[in-house]
């Protein structure tokens, strides 16, 4: 899936037949070195493939040699209206620029800065948001449409192709699902450069993470995106975890627990919330991709627990366990200690 264009970020390949790489971005002061580095390695941690910065001045600039050496993931500086910026972020070691062309004081800059990049084999995601678009092209199109996003995006893109640069990756978000999504689908059919996907300014956790979730997912089944960025208020820690959750429910990039849990209804004969919770909290730390299932009854609870690589249906005299498809037994007293045991010996063999 994913553009046939591809670019090449650190040590990771973006594009192509490549994995979809999780992105979230640091909202420390970057001139913070260890606040900033102490924040990558959280996001590494938590699952981000690729960690932004914010490049605002010439301090910053500077940090980013401290910032790539103890960073254990590539970086991504973000920079506006300073081509200067960029080019001391791209000789201090950064993986990746993000900018755009046309704020950065014209054709000669954008030469310059295209040239910078091509020496040091590092390439330019073009950024555009509905917010921020030219306004010839707003009154072009009576407001920020799909259209007019593309558009945006591939004039600037045009400018560095002018230069005689394409390692490019293209972005044209909004805070508006719906126009995100028809964005990216337009954009897809009219360039092969790889897609960095998200809704931006999605809100707080919660319904911006189903805001996310519902135009990220959507685009990735449509097989379009090659990296992912969940962007909400606050921690950005939460974020790589919401963009996992994503990639796990469309069975992409699967890694660790994959929880399957019954809503529970009057037929229930097992405390599933209180099971899945731990189960989920005490499974944490594995890293295989591993479907552990917590079904209340038997109706729907044997065909879904034998689905899943372990599995517990619940009865009213306790529960029957499910192993790979199989029974394996029947459970008496703690059904969450039984799948906890199960699935850690599950994983074990699949290391």
């Amino acid at each position: 899936m994913g553009a046939k264009h591809s670019v090449t970020v650190g040590r990771l390949t973006l594009g192509g037949n490549n994995p979809v790489w999780v992105q979230s971005m640091t909202n420390t002061d970057t001139r913070d070195v260890q606040a900033t580095l102490t924040q990558i390695r959280a996001l590494a941690e938590a699952g981000c493939d690729i960690v932004r910065v914010s490049v605002y001045d010439e301090e910053c600039a500077r940090a980013v040699r401290d910032l790539v050496d103890g960073s254990p993931v590539p970086l991504v500086a973000d920079i506006h209206f300073d081509h200067q910026l960029a080019i001391t972020a791209a000789e201090n070691g950064i993986s990746k620029l993000r900018i755009n062309p046309g704020n950065i004081g014209g054709e000669q800059n954008v030469r310059v800065l295209a040239d910078c990049a091509k020496m040091h084999r590092i390439p330019i995601r073009i950024g555009v948001n509905s917010g921020s678009v030219e306004k010839e092209l707003l009154a072009k199109y009576g407001g920020p449409t799909a259209e007019c996003l593309v558009e945006s995006a591939l004039s600037h893109a045009r400018m560095l192709e002018k230069a005689g640069f394409d390692d490019i990756v293209l972005s044209m978000k909004s805070s508006d699902v719906r126009l995100t999504v028809e964005s990216y689908r337009l954009a897809s059919q009219k360039c092969d450069y790889p897609l960095h996907v998200g809704v931006t300014e999605a809100g707080l956790p919660g319904q911006g993470t189903i805001k996310s979730a519902i135009g990220i997912g959507s685009l990735l089944c449509d097989g379009i995106g090659d990296t992912i960025r969940v962007s909400l208020s606050g921690d950005p820690v939460p974020e790589a975890a919401a963009a996992w959750d994503i990639l796990r429910a469309l069975d992409m990039r699967v890694k660790g627990v994959q929880l399957i849990s019954c809503p529970t209804c009057g037929r229930t004969c097992i405390d599933v919330p209180g099971i899945a919770a731990r189960v989920e909290k005490e499974l944490k730390d594995i890293t295989v991709p591993l479907k552990v299932a917590v079904m209340g009854c038997i109706v729907n609870g044997p065909g879904e627990a034998r689905e899943a690589d372990v599995g517990i249906a619940g009865g009213r005299n306790g529960g029957a366990l499910f192993v790979k498809g199989q029974t394996a037994r029947r459970v008496d007293g703690d059904l969450a200690a039984a799948l906890i045991d199960a699935a850690r010996k599950i994983a074990a063999e699949k290391q």
